[in-house]
């Protein structure tokens, strides 16, 4: 498996080029960034973190951001 992909853009994105989030695998870590401002630049996680991140967000660990 190749250690590097191309970006992936949420499929929560809406089609009308707001709200986009943007994914990547590069050099053994994982690349996150606002598609509406790439320059602004990228936070990068660990695969591990990463793994951490989407089971915490899988099982409602970040809900109450939601709510005000």
């Amino acid at each position: 498996m190749s250690s590097e992909t191309g970006w992936i853009i949420s499929s929560r994105s809406t089609g009308n080029g707001g709200s986009c989030v943007e994914a990547r695998r590069q050099d053994g870590r994982i690349e996150v960034r606002n598609s509406k401002a790439r320059e602004a630049g990228t936070v990068v996680f660990t695969v591990e973190e990463w793994d951490s991140f989407l089971f915490g967000a899988k099982r409602g660990e970040f809900d109450q951001l939601l709510t005000d």
